[in-house]
């Protein structure tokens, strides 16, 4: 593993402003409203609210975290990379460290309100870590893994898995907190899906002529080719080429400025991939 210096002194400065917004949410927006975000960040606030009731212990918070987390750094380091899943134990570590240290706040006691803003700064801190190539640890580990392996986007089948432990809590401490951490982790799934496009895939119909260097721009940038296909306009009756090709929506932006570079009379059509099957190159992860 290489270091960088500024690239990874720019991540591990951004990793510890997120853990610490992280941490900020949760002793404010999810300690108010008693919610559950979901993920190991969910399991161990419900162990320690938990002990607290049943046993009366009042256990810290990083402790449980990193226990909990054990599991899915081992997913990390075996099938995602050494790298990213180093920099996810920081952000493991360093948000149940300033957990701990940063006192209880109370914003609002509005519920929704708690629910609807505390899941927006979650979905903001989970894409920061994910776009630094680094996670807030838990499913997200999962959702990363199946996205690279399964080709999916994974994130709302980890919003499902969630619920595994919404239904533990609502068992124990009732079901309106439970349904509330529903609207908290449902905000915070769709803000991440907004921001972090990675495993989504766009397919684009190019009108070009210039195909041969449409597809090499397409490959130069993307890594990914394209299928060249012969037609005649309906208008004119004129011949006309288009390349067929599906990237990644985080890469389409680059993909559309270089084919307009290539060719500025380009007639770009793009469509929002649902489901893919058979091989598409996915950047390995460090």
């Amino acid at each position: 593993m290489n270091f960088d210096l500024k690239k990874d002194g720019k991540r591990i400065i951004v990793i510890t402003l997120a853990s610490l917004l992280m941490a900020t949410n949760i002793k404010t927006f999810v300690r108010t409203g008693g919610l559950y975000p979901g993920g190991a960040t969910g399991m161990t606030i419900l162990f320690l609210r938990a002990a607290e009731m049943f046993f009366n212990l009042k256990i810290p918070y990083t402790i449980v975290n990193v226990i909990l987390n054990a599991i899915p750094v081992y997913i990390g380091f075996r099938f995602i990379g050494k790298k990213f899943t180093l920099y996810s134990c920081l952000m493991i570590f360093l948000t149940g460290f300033f957990t701990d240290l940063i006192p209880a706040h109370v914003i609002t006691y509005d519920t929704l309100l708690i629910s609807i803003f505390g899941g927006m700064i979650n979905g903001l801190v989970i894409s920061t870590c994910l776009l630094m190539n680094a996670t807030s640890g838990g499913t997200d580990f999962i959702a990363i893994y199946l996205s690279d392996k399964k080709h999916m986007d994974s994130w709302n089948v980890v919003l499902g898995l969630n619920v595994i432990i919404l239904s533990a809590a609502g068992l124990m401490f009732g079901w309106d907190k439970a349904m509330y951490s529903i609207i908290f982790q449902f905000t915070s799934t769709q803000v991440t899906h907004i921001l972090y496009k990675k495993y989504q895939q766009e397919t684009l119909f190019i009108v070009t002529s210039k195909p041969e260097e449409v597809c090499k721009s397409i490959w130069a940038v993307s890594h990914h080719g394209a299928t060249i296909i012969s037609g005649e306009g309906a208008y004119g009756h004129t011949k006309r080429t288009m390349v067929y090709s599906i990237v990644s929506r985080a890469e389409y932006s680059k993909v559309r400025k270089v084919i307009l570079e290539i060719d500025s009379k380009a007639f770009i059509n793009s469509i929002r991939t649902e489901q893919l099957t058979g091989r598409f190159y996915q950047k390995p992860t460090e």
